[in-house]
């Protein structure tokens, strides 16, 4: 394995999965994983009506009992975890799945909130993956008209003050998915909105809403909660209605200050914890040139000279997970039965940042002493289920040329192949990406 077949895994993949064959042209191998469409979308999976469905049956049951209740959105939810475990630990495209792991966790939707878990399989499947490699626009209207979102930042709980509804009931404007959209989803404070832009966009999208007693249940606008007349938003004005959001969605999905957003993140997660200003320059410009055309950024993102620098990021807990498992490689009978709580117990829930911002993403967020700790204790328990292992033969196939004489010495000074395995697991080279 060379250095550029080394940084294409572990930059930007899920890792080497075992001794799979390793790409004759790695920036080439990176730059497929884009063409057509995601192969985790023929994987059989609940829809966002499905589980919206189950949402509206679980209300319904009439045994509230503990333990005699059917959980159907649990089970749903469960389902799809186990279909997306799998899919981790084995799919050839990790440059994909590390893009589609970005972009939820940029347009974050959290367990926390639980009432959005039914929603959450629809919302990878119809809101994020299909849009990893087209329009930033076309991924902003689809997040902004799921259910998921709209449950998680309360946009069903809008009303404009002047509506019918907000005259009748008294109920006035939920701000929370205007102002996260403003913020942390498109042109951030630094774009120069005022509160006042804030509370007008609210006005734009209220009404944007879900139904869940329709068949097919999904995202509904609700003309009588919508606040009437034009409305006044960064200096833009936008008409009232559904067609005045996809308007002002429009605007700021193709805002500069959201391009820069984007490539900063992008550089952040692909690159280094501070991005090099002239590789955010680079992609910002590529976003700008193509409209929003996210796969010409990710394309743009590989070709940067600085991708191909030393690996300083540190894996956050379920990269590192995810890595561990795919380069031991074992059998399905014995893999740990847990993933999502084998993460959780490194300090990141899987769907579960606490805040809409999601999860932080730099080495600072995730470097503590006890956090460290517990990826070494959980490295150890881990390579018990692999001890049989040559660990030389597994550093090689996985880290290659990145493997550090101070951790290669201490390997062969090893009491076991346990011991040796975990000392590679567990190893500064192991837990950089």
């Amino acid at each position: 394995m060379d250095m550029n077949t080394a940084h294409a895994l572990i930059r930007f993949g899920l890792g080497r999965r075992g001794s799979e064959d390793l790409p004759a042209d790695p920036k080439a191998w990176l730059a497929r994983q884009l063409d057509g469409p995601d192969p985790y979308l023929s994987l059989p999976g609940p829809s966002t009506a499905d589980g919206l469905t189950a949402l509206q049956e679980d209300r319904r049951d009439p045994n509230k009992e503990p333990g005699k209740r059917r959980e159907r959105v649990r089970e749903l939810f469960q389902g799809e975890v186990a279909t997306l475990a799998n899919h981790v630990l084995t799919t050839p495209d990790g440059f994909r799945e590390r893009l589609v792991w970005f972009w939820y966790n940029h347009f974050t939707v959290s367990l926390r909130r639980g009432e959005c878990t039914g929603a959450l399989p629809g919302y990878f499947r119809e809101a994020i993956r299909p849009h990893v490699t087209g329009r930033f626009q076309d991924m902003l209207l689809a997040v902004m008209t799921h259910p998921a979102m709209i449950m998680y930042l309360d946009n069903q709980q809008s009303f404009g003050p002047d509506s019918l509804v907000g005259q009748r009931q008294k109920k006035g404007i939920n701000e929370n998915l205007a102002r996260e959209c403003l913020e942390l989803h498109t042109v951030t404070p630094a774009a120069g909105y005022t509160q006042a832009d804030v509370t007008s966009f609210a006005k734009i999208l209220s009404g944007w809403s879900i139904e869940i007693n329709k068949i097919p249940a999904g995202f509904m606008f609700r003309r009588f909660a919508h606040e009437p007349g034009p409305k006044t938003m960064m200096g833009q004005v936008f008409t009232e209605g559904e067609e005045g959001g996809r308007m002002a969605l429009s605007f700021l999905a193709e805002h500069p200050a959201t391009y820069h957003n984007l490539a900063t993140k992008l550089v952040r997660h692909f690159v280094a914890d501070v991005p090099p200003p002239a590789a955010v320059a680079h992609i910002a410009s590529v976003l700008h040139t193509t409209k929003g055309d996210l796969k010409a950024a990710s394309l743009a993102l590989i070709a940067l000279p600085e991708a191909w620098q030393p690996l300083t990021k540190l894996r956050q807990p379920q990269d590192y997970v995810i890595s561990v498992l795919r380069a031991l490689d074992l059998p399905a009978d014995k893999r740990p039965p847990n993933l999502p709580g084998i993460i959780s117990g490194l300090g990141q829930q899987p769907f579960a940042a606490p805040l809409p911002n999601g999860w932080p993403d730099t080495a600072a967020d995730w470097d503590g002493p006890e956090a460290i700790l517990r990826r070494i204790d959980w490295a150890y328990g881990m390579t018990g289920r692999a001890a049989n292992m040559d660990p030389d033969a597994l550093a090689g196939a996985t880290l290659g040329p990145l493997l550090g004489e101070t951790t290669k010495h201490e390997m062969h000074r090893a009491g076991s192949r346990r011991d040796a395995l975990a000392l590679l697991v567990a190893s500064p080279e192991f837990n950089r990406r």
